[in-house]
């Protein structure tokens, strides 16, 4: 008789003690984080470019006259602000001919007050009639040479003056220093680089195209770039300059890249990688992970923009990859798929879509 009553009263006494426990409230479903990507064109219809990151103006810095360099003040990588000296060059030349130019504006000055003296006498003697007109004329030449000669002089000496100031050579405005083709001793041409200035503002990706392949690419392309220090974010970019000619040496095409977003945390130096998509349509692609099969027939679990569930979606793929399979049909570029995090997938389950980061993603940023 015990023994019977015993089972009767722990079914009788286990739901008592589950309600007193959860305190007469039903436990809430718990929310899993899911990782979520978007799909992206798949790998054999993108071309991939490394790159390193420059500045989107790069002046190059020189004398405007020819000299022997005397100082060099800066750096490579060193950062300048605008009219800052970098380097100076050995003023003892110009500053003689500052000095010889100098001596010749005073004889200069000397001479037209000694001719206009002499015009001034001539001017009386032919008011009183003691000399011809073709002397007074001969003096009056003189004088307007003597004028024409001050003029000259002086704009020789202003000449000897600015190049005197440019024998230090100053940043064109703020940046850093990207290199350097000159030390201290040498003897540097007017016009000869000396720097490369990386002027602060904008950043772009330097890349080099294959020859054979030249005619794939255009001014204006869109492209993505991805920098080594995000991996797995891309940033919108446009290819914004393309090489007329290949480089001799290496037979490539140097492109830089634009970037199209206002703000991207790309420094000066570091290295990214291009994505350049093949024109005309192109499959998408989704990691592995993300594909899963019920009897022989893959499909991936599309997280809903709305509600943040579950929909079981069917898909017809191509060749597996290393990493990604190519979907042939089933998948919009924009819908967002789950790759990982979420241990037992049902459809309509509510999930928390986050980034590989760990990062809360908004399905709607994008409109």
């Amino acid at each position: 008789m015990f023994r019977r009553a015993l089972p009767l009263a722990v079914s009788l006494t286990l739901p008592l003690l589950l309600t007193a426990c959860g305190n007469g409230e039903s436990a809430q479903p718990l929310v899993q984080p899911a990782m979520v990507v978007q799909p992206e064109p798949a790998a054999d219809a993108v071309d991939t470019f490394p790159g390193e990151v420059r500045a989107r103006y790069e002046p190059e810095l020189a004398f405007r006259i020819g000299g022997k360099v005397a100082k060099r003040l800066v750096e490579v990588g060193q950062r300048v602000k605008k009219e800052q000296p970098l380097a100076e060059l050995d003023p003892q030349d110009v500053r003689l001919q500052l000095e010889a130019s100098r001596a010749q504006v005073a004889a200069a000055e000397a001479n037209l007050k000694l001719v206009r003296a002499e015009r001034d006498r001539y001017r009386t003697l032919l008011d009183r009639q003691m000399i011809s007109r073709s002397q007074y004329d001969n003096v009056e030449n003189q004088y307007r040479a003597g004028e024409a000669r001050v003029k000259q002089i002086k704009a020789e000496f202003n000449v000897a003056s600015n190049q005197a100031a440019y024998t230090v050579l100053r940043a064109s405005q703020d940046g850093v220093i990207a290199s350097r083709r000159a030390e201290v001793g040498q003897v540097v041409a007017a016009g000869q680089t000396l720097f490369t200035l990386a002027a602060d503002g904008e950043r772009e990706v330097l890349i080099s195209l294959p020859e054979h392949a030249i005619d794939r690419f255009k001014v204006g392309q869109d492209v993505a770039v991805e920098l080594w220090s995000l991996p797995g974010q891309r940033f919108p970019a446009r290819i914004r300059e393309l090489a007329p000619a290949a480089d001799p040496q290496s037979r490539t095409f140097a492109a830089r890249v634009a970037f199209l977003a206002g703000k991207v945390p790309a420094e000066l130096g570091q290295s990214a990688r291009v994505f350049i998509r093949s024109q005309g349509e192109v499959p998408l692609s989704v990691p592995l992970s993300a594909l899963t099969a019920e009897a022989g027939q893959p499909y991936v679990w599309v997280v809903d923009p709305q509600s943040s569930t579950l929909q079981r979606r069917r898909v017809r793929v191509g060749p597996y990859g290393e990493d990604r399979v190519p979907v042939l049909e089933g998948l919009k570029p924009d819908e967002w798929v789950v790759a990982a995090g979420v241990q037992v997938l049902r459809e309509g389950q509510q999930v928390r879509p986050v980034d590989r980061a760990n990062r809360l993603v908004k399905l709607l940023a994008k409109e």
